[in-house]
């Protein structure tokens, strides 16, 4: 089978764009997935119109984190894991191993969102749906031209999910006036620092900060002529993050203003539900779905991608690690299942691992044995350390709030 994630000529000519924009739905439609809209509709129900502080707060977090990774990533021309062993040999296989967990546990997760979704849909189990769903994942890298169907499929499945989430949006009303004077003056600041690493855990934590910038790696966008590229791709990921993040925030924040309740067994579906109808609840499915599907599809290609250096094996048979990655996944969620609070868990665990990966990487922009004669902005590297501390401060106090979930 052809290697389906190395495409040079795909940055070249009128596709270049097409790779950047891309490159940034993969990042964050692997971010937006069943544990995102979970944790959205969890946190506002519990946090209200303060929650919107705990969105701004880690999409400002967000941004100092993956510009540093993709340009650290982009100007050596190397894996994460591979500069990681760069600043201190060894380190890229611990964080590998780290990533892959973390990423493995995600796709679990992923895979029951969409067997929950197709459930709803047409109403079949959900593991049966688990299952289709894997298989159709599968199915993408199968594909001679994978890197560019797994850019496609994440492009239009991501616009799809904005587009129905922002109809439930206007149907819920939500009080927006008072949740953009919360974003700036919540009641209780350090009440939303677990909701805040959690965000950004489960935004740019574990293996998502690395997904665009591999695949950039693999479509051959790297070196200084591709810098505002790079720059571009970075924060358009992002701000699609949040985009749908605001968009799921707003609709759930119209459903509880209005006092109702969300059902503990699965909150996005009764945010969609109480603010939209039966509509609005088959709505639920195909964002679930789409937010599934291409997170199955990211989580993998990234999470694998950690491995290529580690081992030839992988390295040569990459596409194959990739399908078997998501068929492991597949079988442990039809076997064992998953709760939603181990999603929400996740997205904190994921939040602990971006001071490591983020500091390794602001260490490797100013070594010249790592990124050349690319001399790294002092603004981005001042901007990174500030995300890193304040994701290694939210994280330590989040660990004493972590045990809360399971009360």
């Amino acid at each position: 089978m052809a290697e389906p994630v190395i495409h040079k000529a795909e940055t070249q000519g009128k596709t270049n764009w097409s790779v950047l924009l891309g490159a940034a739905f993969i990042m964050a439609t692997s971010a937006v997935g069943p544990g995102f809209l979970t944790q959205t509709a969890v946190f506002t129900e519990k946090f209200a119109a303060n929650f919107a502080f705990a969105i701004l707060a880690s999409i400002v977090i967000d941004i100092g984190a993956q510009m540093n990774v993709w340009r650290v990533i982009t100007m050596s021309r190397m894996r994460g894991q591979d500069i990681a062993n760069k600043v201190l040999p060894g380190l890229g296989h611990l964080i590998a191993l780290l990533i892959v967990a973390g990423g493995l546990a995600f796709n679990i997760g992923n895979v029951g969102g969409a067997g929950m979704a197709v459930n709803v849909l047409f109403g079949i189990s959900v593991e049966t749906g688990a299952i289709i769903s894997g298989v159709i994942a599968i199915g993408i890298f199968a594909s001679k031209e994978a890197g560019l169907a797994m850019d496609r499929v994440a492009k239009i499945l991501g616009g799809l999910m904005i587009l129905l989430a922002t109809y439930v949006m206007f149907s819920s009303n939500p009080p927006v006036g008072e949740a953009i004077v919360k974003s700036i003056f919540p009641n209780d600041y350090a009440a939303l620092m677990l909701p805040t690493i959690t965000l950004v855990g489960g935004t740019v934590g574990g293996y998502i900060t690395f997904a665009g910038g591999h695949r950039l790696l693999d479509a051959g966008v790297t070196g200084h002529e591709n810098l505002p590229r790079v720059n571009r791709a970075a924060v358009t990921g992002i701000l699609i993050t949040g985009v749908m993040r605001v968009v799921i925030f707003l609709a759930a924040l119209g459903v509880v203003a209005a006092g109702l309740k969300l059902d503990q067994t699965n909150p996005p579906a009764s945010v969609f539900r109480h603010a939209a109808g039966n509509l609005g609840y088959k709505f639920f499915g195909l964002v679930l779905w789409a937010a599934a599907i291409t997170s199955i599809v990211g989580a993998a290609y990234t999470s694998v991608s950690f491995l290529r250096s580690m081992s030839a094996a992988v390295e040569r048979y990459n596409t194959y690690v990739i399908m078997l990655f998501i068929a492991f996944s597949t079988i442990v969620f039809v076997v064992f299942g998953r709760p939603v609070q181990t999603l929400v868990l996740v997205g904190a665990l994921n939040g602990l691992i971006l001071p490591l990966t983020l500091g390794v990487m602001l260490v490797a922009a100013k070594s010249k044995k790592i990124v050349g004669d690319y001399a790294h902005p002092m603004w981005l590297q001042i901007f990174g350390i500030l995300a890193a501390a304040t994701a290694a401060w939210a994280g330590w106090i989040s660990l004493q709030g972590i045990a809360n979930l399971w009360k």
